[in-house]
């Protein structure tokens, strides 16, 4: 068999489609038998399309759910069974299921084009088989399916020489419109038939990929056991009995393949082994409880993998097409690729006690870009699994060349076959979807052995995250194959290393040639400036820690949980994650901060200011600098300066008061600020401002006021000392003449008025007659003159 190079499948042409059909039919005995039984009214000119829709050509599904053995050999027994339901609106009667045997098909191109005409009456089908070897149906009534099963051996199906053989289940009957034997429904499929082995095998390798989306998240719990926090429980379901990767496992552990390993998926199973918490739908957290489901997984895993050949990832499989097209403009992208890839060591081999290889970069749907591979290698890869959809085949080669292919600088393409990769893809949950996919698969593998005699090496990359049903297809498949006579097992390392075929591509697709049908589902730029933001701040909050690793390790998982390739079609959950992983570290650096503070009166000329800084963390944060600033230092200082600064060391869950000495200078307001700094001198976390009201006296006014005491006092003195000698003088003058009280006694007293009336120099009692002059008493001018002997009396 040869064939053109291994282009990609494509669609037939409808002029081409149309040549073919109007040939079966033309061939079609037993539809033409049918027609010439119309009544003679039927016009001759009446067209093809007419005549099948009048006989109910194609009114019969029909599903082949078992074909066994998938590729049989001399001696065995085929089985097919499988149903068949009646789509018309009449009754079918007379009906039979056979089994059909065509001419083997030449290239993988016939393949194609049989699998895309696999249900159409009109196409070429082979003559059937017959005898007893068919099932019959008295009659299949509309809209209700009936079970078949068909047993022949395969010496009566005459097949001939080695090759795949098309094959098709078909249903012929008769209507009560249209009474006369006709087809009415067909499946086809393939019958690959290799009965011995093939003189030169082809190696095929097929990737076992073990990979899910991202389940674990950055939040470690409040507490020295650093209890892990999932997004949902999806991983407990996936890993649980009958879940999707509990079969993945279960499945590949009896085949030969290369498992193909997310360390990220094994690190989050690895922690679900111990205390772990949920987050629910309203955010909140409950105790995982799955931890046995988890052991149990991991275990069978280790075993599964003894002696087998392990490939990792970087750590949550970042997407390197994403971060080649939008991500290496911002800085430290590249980075988180480096760290992703030196994690694998410390993840796949502690768990699963393998050593793994760390050779191979996975670029999505194996589609590669020069700015692709040059992100691929610079973590250390030399070897990039592409696909031959995307690395063409340009030449004129006759077969489908070996995988291998050097594509400069060092590097290896290793091309898998499209068609072989893309084969289990789509809804296979029918058990018919499911055959089909598997006879079409080993009908392309023998296809590609019988090209040529050269031995050549395939690989097989499968969609990352298969279903449970797609799973179980693939199984199949390989079962199948390795059970076959035209194929060997090889490792996906000895393929990498095998001769390249000569003339086969090796020149690199450019920008232009990557899908955009890819590159609309990339992780777009604003993803790597949010890792980039988030980098920066995890940089300013671990210089402060005591432990970085409790915090420097899960968030720079966290990072590259972000940059993973299973996020593609999801970019509404992707910036959710992203979004989450940053507010929670700022939360965790909102730990750290300064008690706010109230405004302050200053009443003097120092005083002494306290600021805390509080630690809610549990572990403890130093190389923190505490500094205090006046925004007026020509009205207040800072320890005698305009900021005074001092190193801060908080053990976890305290608080350090810290005091500083203020200097006043001058009255009014002044606003001190109050700014945390790590020791590299950047800010950490917002200031405190408060205002200081200073009241403080200066020397001066201290002199002024105590001088204008002084005088009070003496004031007090001389009026409380005269009032003394006043009243001495009125006792030594003794009683008047009648006996009285003397005239400004307390009997008679003498107003201010009276006195001011007295002419000057004159006694004020010289003009009462009743009141005779006492010539003891003070003349004016003794008491207007402080010089005299007696004391002025300040009234």
């Amino acid at each position: 068999m040869a064939e053109a190079a291994d282009f990609p499948r494509t669609s037939t042409s409808p002029a081409r489609r149309w040549l073919r059909r109007t040939g079966a039919v033309l061939t079609g005995v037993p539809l033409l038998a049918g027609l010439l039984q119309l009544p003679s009214a039927l016009p001759a000119q009446a067209t093809e399309q007419s005549a099948r829709e009048a006989a109910g050509a194609g009114s019969v599904s029909v599903a082949v759910d078992t074909l066994s053995p998938a590729a049989p050999t001399d001696g065995d027994t085929l089985t097919v069974s499988g149903t068949v339901t009646n789509n018309g609106k009449q009754a079918v009667t007379g009906a039979h299921v056979g089994l059909r045997v065509g001419n083997p098909l030449d290239t993988r191109s016939a393949i194609d084009d049989a699998a895309d005409d696999s249900t159409d009456v009109r196409a070429s089908a082979g003559s059937e088989v017959g005898g007893k070897y068919v099932e019959k149906f008295a009659k299949l009534t509309p809209g209700v399916a009936q079970h078949f099963s068909i047993s022949v051996p395969v010496d009566k199906l005459d097949l001939g020489d080695d090759g795949v053989y098309p094959f098709a289940v078909s249903l012929s009957g008769m209507t009560s419109a249209q009474p006369w034997d006709q087809l009415l429904g067909i499946q086809r499929t393939f019958l690959p038939w290799q009965p011995e082995e093939a003189d030169t095998t082809t190696k095929t390798t097929y990737l076992w990929p073990l990979l899910s989306t991202v389940h674990m998240t950055a939040e470690t719990g409040a507490n020295d056991q650093q209890t892990p926090v999932f997004l949902n429980d999806d991983l407990a379901k996936e890993i649980a009995p009958g879940g999707r990767l509990d079969q993945m496992l279960s499945l590949g552990e009896s085949l030969d393949v290369t498992w193909v390993i997310d360390p990220d998926l094994l690190a989050s199973v690895d922690a679900m082994t111990r205390s772990y918490r949920v987050r629910g739908a309203d955010g909140t957290t409950t105790t995982g409880t799955h931890q046995a489901v988890a052991k149990q997984w991991l275990a069978e895993l280790q075993k599964a993998v003894t002696d087998k050949e392990v490939v990792a990832l970087p750590f949550a499989d970042p997407d390197l097409a994403s971060l080649a097209h939008n991500g290496t403009s911002v800085p430290g992208s590249l980075g988180h690729l480096k760290e992703a890839t030196d994690v694998v060591d410390n993840t796949i081999e502690p768990i699963l006690h393998v050593k793994p290889s760390t050779d191979f970069a996975w670029p999505v749907d194996g589609a590669v870009d020069p700015s692709i591979v040059k992100v691929a290698t610079s973590a250390g890869a030399d070897t990039i699994i592409a696909r031959s959809d995307s690395l063409q085949e340009t030449g004129r080669l006759s077969s489908t060349p070996s995988a291998a292919r050097p594509i400069g600088g060092g590097t290896t393409a290793v091309v898998a076959d499209a068609r072989l990769s893309t084969g289990f893809q789509g809804d296979l949950t029918s058990a018919s979807a499911s055959t089909l996919a598997v006879q079409e698969f080993l009908a392309q593998s023998l296809s590609i052995d019988g090209q040529t005699d050269n031995q050549r090496s395939v690989v097989v990359a499968p969609q990352r995250m298969p279903t449970a049903s797609q799973a179980q297809a693939m199984a199949a498949a390989v079962t199948a194959l390795q059970g076959g006579n035209w194929s060997t097992s090889q490792e996906l390392a000895t393929a990498a290393k095998a001769k390249p075929t000569p003339g086969a591509t090796t020149k690199v697709p450019s920008a232009s040639a990557y899908p955009s049908s890819l590159r609309k589902r990339e992780l777009p730029r604003s993803a790597f400036e949010q890792i980039a933001a988030t980098q920066d701040k995890l940089d300013s909050f671990q210089v402060i820690l005591t432990d970085k690793s409790r915090v420097v390790t899960p968030f720079g998982r966290a990072m590259n949980r972000e940059m993973s390739t299973s996020w593609r079609g999801r970019s509404a959950e992707a910036e959710s994650f992203r979004s989450s992983v940053a507010a929670h570290l700022d939360d965790l650096a909102d730990q750290v901060k300064l008690i706010d503070k109230s405004d302050t009166k200053l009443s003097g000329r120092s005083a002494t200011i306290p600021v805390t800084v509080q630690n809610n963390l549990v572990q403890g944060v130093d190389h923190l600098v505490l500094r205090l600033s006046s925004t007026n230092p020509t009205r207040l200082q800072i320890s005698g300066h305009d900021y005074y600064e001092q190193p801060i060391t908080v053990s976890g869950g305290h608080s350090q008061t810290v005091k500083f000495t203020t200097t006043a200078k001058a009255n009014g307001q002044a606003t001190v600020v109050a700014q945390l700094y790590t020791q590299d001198g950047q800010t950490y976390g917002a200031p405190v401002t408060f205002d200081v009201k200073v009241t403080e006296f200066t020397a001066t006014v201290m002199l002024v006021i105590g001088g204008g005491f002084l005088l009070l006092v003496l004031a007090g003195f001389r009026m409380y000392t005269q009032r003394k000698r006043a009243a001495a003088r009125a006792v030594d003058d003794g009683p008047d003449e009648t006996g009285g009280e003397p005239a400004d006694g307390p009997e008679n007293p003498q107003g201010p008025e009276d006195r001011l009336k007295a002419e000057p120099g004159t006694d004020a009692r010289a003009d009462d007659p009743e009141q005779p002059s006492d010539p003891t008493a003070d003349t004016p001018a003794e008491s207007a003159d402080p010089s005299g002997t007696g004391e002025r009396v300040d009234r």
